[in-house]
């Protein structure tokens, strides 16, 4: 049986970090985790081509077996959401 791949996209701030200690808490031994902090990416552009590859509009976010999960999904900031909010009107 092949473990199950986790991987969290994070920005290793406050907002993050609880969501990756949650999955750690919840995974079994046979989950296979990968953290890619994408504060921490300067030669190495592997976490951001793979938040690319996934979709990734937000963080945190969790990917499983290569998929974003739903809750996860289109949650993205629009310019219509900004000009709705007021921002560029005064």
């Amino acid at each position: 049986m092949s473990k199950q791949q986790i991987e969290i996209f994070t920005a290793g701030c406050p907002v993050c970090e609880p969501v990756v200690t949650l999955v750690k808490e919840t995974a079994s031994k046979n989950c296979e985790i990968t953290i890619h902090n994408l504060s921490e990416q300067n030669e190495n552009t592997y976490g951001i081509a793979k938040m690319k590859e996934y979709g990734v509009k937000r963080l945190p976010a969790i990917a499983v077996d290569r998929k974003l999960i739903d809750c996860c999904k289109n949650i993205e900031i629009t310019k219509a959401d900004i000009v709705n909010a007021g921002i560029g009107s005064c």
